[in-house]
């Protein structure tokens, strides 16, 4: 398992994901859910995915193929379009689960990935996609401006509470990692480090990018602040009625 999530304001775009692949009493394996491509000036395009690590991988590999291929009918670096990009990376994972499928259900495996592709075309706006294992696709809306795959639920909440389109891009980074993180707290099949991406609207330039480990001092003071927040957030929510009659008041009946 794994958790990807776009977010998608104002000012730009924000991807975050986990490293983690698989998980268990004694086999701990990662492995990056991103990769980012960039032609500055022209377009800047990251991917993230989570499902079969075997389609996934498969995918980019083809990714990367039509990319060194001067005749390929299709590339990242084609199309006006970035849903166009998305319906290629579709049919790309609706290939690779085809050709592995019978083999896959005899051992009761899934071949199904979903991919989060976002970024920016010259001369168009900045979007985001959910790419499904099916090959089709939706974009983020104005109420939910944002979109995950994977281990979704824990993650899901703070997304809800913060995140709206006049959000900063900074703090919808900060809410992406306190969702990675809260997620991560719940569930063992989602660990770090934490890649986090974030690409300004028009600049056409490599995103910002960093890792961090559970030892980074930024994911440190992070999670202390955040889970130290919360205490106290809790500790001053109303009381019941009951709680505030005082102890030297008799109670009715």
């Amino acid at each position: 398992m794994t958790y990807c999530l776009a977010v998608k304001v104002n000012r730009g775009l924000v991807f975050a994901s986990d490293s983690r692949t698989n998980a268990g009493v004694d086999y701990v394996a990662t492995y990056s859910k991103m990769r980012r491509y960039c032609w500055p000036g022209e377009r800047v395009i990251v991917l993230m995915t989570s499902g079969s690590l075997a389609t996934s991988q498969a995918v980019m590999n083809a990714i990367n193929r039509d990319l060194e291929d001067p005749d390929a009918k299709f590339s990242l670096r084609h199309g006006k379009q970035l849903y166009e990009v998305a319906q290629y990376i579709g049919k790309l994972s609706q290939q690779e689960q085809t050709l592995h499928e019978r083999a896959m259900e005899k051992s009761n495996s899934s071949a199904e990935s979903n991919f989060i592709v976002g970024g920016q075309i010259e001369g168009k706006a900045a979007e985001i996609f959910h790419i499904y294992p099916q090959g089709n696709f939706i974009s983020a809306s104005e109420d939910t401006p944002y979109l995950q795959i994977g281990e979704t639920k824990y993650g899901k909440p703070i997304l809800d509470r913060i995140i709206a389109k006049s959000t900063t891009l900074e703090d919808a980074a900060r809410c992406a990692m306190v969702s990675l993180d809260s997620t991560i707290r719940s569930n063992i099949s989602v660990g770090p480090p934490i890649e986090l991406a974030m690409y300004q609207n028009d600049s056409l330039n490599e995103p910002f990018h960093h890792t961090y480990t559970l030892n980074s001092p930024m994911y440190k003071s992070m999670k202390k602040q955040w889970t130290d927040g919360l205490h106290r957030a809790f500790e001053q929510l109303p009381r019941f009625d009951w709680e505030k009659t005082k102890p030297d008041e008799p109670t009715d009946g």
